[in-house]
């Protein structure tokens, strides 16, 4: 739950800067409100209300559907290469391995900004699979090249 919320409070913060943002660049374009006049827009007037409750509804779901799980068939100690390569060309390293958990960061200031610090992804062996645990944006980028790796390496098997 505690970490729920922290992922809630870092999207809504995200959200409340990019909203900042925009307000700004309405400015610069040349817009006849001053800042103030549009923060009063913004919380006194009913259409102005719903931007604020759809930013404070995103950050509270963002957790929900921002993280995922997926699974790739294959073992974690025997396609380790493939594992690594294809988080490697994701723009992620390993960082730690715990108990055959293998744990993947992002490399890059910028990708790190861009994921709220929210880049570890983790790998572990479900059965036959190898399940890939973190936020969406970088499990679906890895899930896609693992996924061509390991077919690659058991057509060169053949």
């Amino acid at each position: 739950m505690k970490r729920y919320l922290i992922r809630s409070v870092k999207y809504f913060v995200a959200l409340c800067v990019l909203l900042v943002a925009v307000m700004a660049l309405n400015r610069a374009m040349g817009s006849t409100l001053t800042i103030r006049e549009t923060f009063y827009v913004m919380f006194h007037t009913t259409r102005g209300l719903l931007l604020p409750v759809v930013v404070v509804v995103l950050a509270l779901c963002y957790p929900r559907f921002g993280f995922i799980v997926r699974r790739v068939e294959g073992d974690t100690e025997l396609d380790r290469e493939q594992i690594v390569n294809a988080f490697r060309s994701a723009g992620f390293s390993l960082r730690r391995e715990e108990e055959g958990v293998l744990f993947f960061r992002a490399d890059g200031f910028v990708q790190k900004l861009l994921l709220l610090w929210e880049d570890e992804i983790r790998v572990s062996q479900y059965g036959q699979w190898i399940e890939l645990d973190g936020i969406r944006r970088g499990v679906a980028r890895v899930q896609y090249r693992l996924d061509s790796y390991l077919q690659m390496k058991r057509r060169n098997e053949k």
